[in-house]
Order: C-alpha cells, then sequence, then structure tokens
C-alpha cells in the first residue's frame, strides 16, 4: 500500500511539473536551433521573420507549423519573400517540435 502511494504521488508531481518543463524546454531548444534566424526571444531578425503578431503561429494549427519546421520552406513554398534565405528543414522530435511550438505560440499572442 505504501508502495503505492509513494508512485501516486510520484506520479502527481511528475504532472504538475511537466508542463512548465515543456515550456522551459520549448525555450531552450528554440534557442539553440532557431534563435539564430529568429532572433533571442523570436523577435524576428534580417534573415527570418517575427513570431510576435505573426498572423500564421497565432492561428495556424499545430500540423501546419510542424510541416514548416519538418519540411522547411524554400523557393516557391517560401511564405516571406522578402528574406533572402528560406527555412532550412529541422531535425526535431515531435515532442521537441511540440514544445518550440507551444513557445512560438506564447510569442505571437
Amino acid at each position: 500500500m505504501k508502495r503505492f502511494m509513494v508512485m501516486g504521488l510520484a506520479f502527481a508531481a511528475a504532472l504538475a511539473f511537466s508542463a512548465p518543463a515543456l515550456a522551459a524546454d520549448g525555450a531552450a531548444i528554440f534557442k539553440a536551433k532557431c534563435a539564430a534566424c529568429h532572433g533571442q526571444d523570436g523577435i524576428g531578425s534580417a534573415m527570418a521573420p517575427a513570431f510576435k503578431g505573426n498572423a500564421f503561429i497565432k492561428s495556424g494549427s499545430e500540423a501546419d507549423i510542424t510541416a514548416v519546421i519538418k519540411n522547411g520552406r524554400n523557393g516557391a513554398e517560401k511564405k516571406y519573400k522578402q528574406f533572402a534565405i528560406g527555412m532550412p528543414k529541422q531535425t526535431l522530435n515531435d515532442d521537441e517540435i511540440k514544445s518550440v511550438i507551444a513557445v512560438m505560440k506564447g510569442w505571437a499572442k
């Protein structure tokens, strides 16, 4: 019985801290993989658009944003023609992408 209580408490603690941890991981992943082009905190740069107020990020589905992250946007697929380079493909797993999207959507609000 005691073992189940301890396991239950551990599970509850993991659930309580998983959302903030996921957001923190998303921010760290963004900083490592995306900030060089999209700027710190998604403010944009001369190389890539900002996410603050970005309509695609704000209202786009997770599936559509995931597709851009996984497949990139180059050539005719480029949405923002004013930037010289396209969006390169990223090699992030599904959990990493989901956490990065959560951070980006927070900035887009």
